[in-house]
């Protein structure tokens, strides 16, 4: 009788232990496989790949709030508030006034629309500027340190120009 006894509650605490593990249901392999699935399904849903475009960040405010068109870059050449720092790029234009931009690294390139551009000063940076008068495009070497005479004020017509693109290099 005792053994039938202990016999009875090893089979009892058994079975226990099997509902406990195995969950009374399925099999384990069974289970593993079912939230390996799962995994791999939440692992194909993920997010896509970042592409980055250099679009001008806040390009839209900026056009609509000071009337300059950034538009691509690779981030070294900034808008800048002109009493911000020294060492600024600064292009003036009849349309705009006095525009600055902060550059940094050892390289760095904007596209952007200003129209009316007369002069640039130049900062510590190799700078040249890209400007267009109707079809004819022009490149203009920017003094270090200095004012440059570009767009209608070095153009024998005194033609607008409008400024394209700044690169730069250190």
């Amino acid at each position: 009788m005792k053994i039938l006894r202990n016999a009875g509650a090893a089979l009892g605490v058994g079975a226990l232990a099997w509902l406990a593990v195995g969950g009374g249901n399925s099999p384990a392999p069974a289970r593993a496989s079912a939230s390996a699935s799962a995994m791999v399904a939440v692992a194909d849903e993920g997010p896509g790949y970042a592409i980055e475009d250099f679009g001008y960040p806040n390009a839209d405010r900026i056009l609509a709030d000071r009337g300059i068109e950034l538009k691509r870059g690779d981030g070294h050449i900034t808008l800048a508030d002109c009493g911000s720092a020294t060492d600024l790029l600064e292009v003036w234009s009849r349309a705009n006034d006095k525009i600055c931009f902060r550059v940094t690294g050892t390289t760095g390139w904007l596209t952007l629309e200003i129209p009316a551009v007369f002069a640039v000063k130049g900062n510590s940076y190799t700078t040249q500027v890209d400007m267009t008068a109707g079809t004819e495009e022009k490149t203009f070497d920017v003094n270090k340190n200095a004012w440059t005479p570009v767009g209608e004020s070095a153009d024998e017509l005194g033609r607008d120009f409008m400024l394209l693109e700044i690169r730069t290099s250190g």
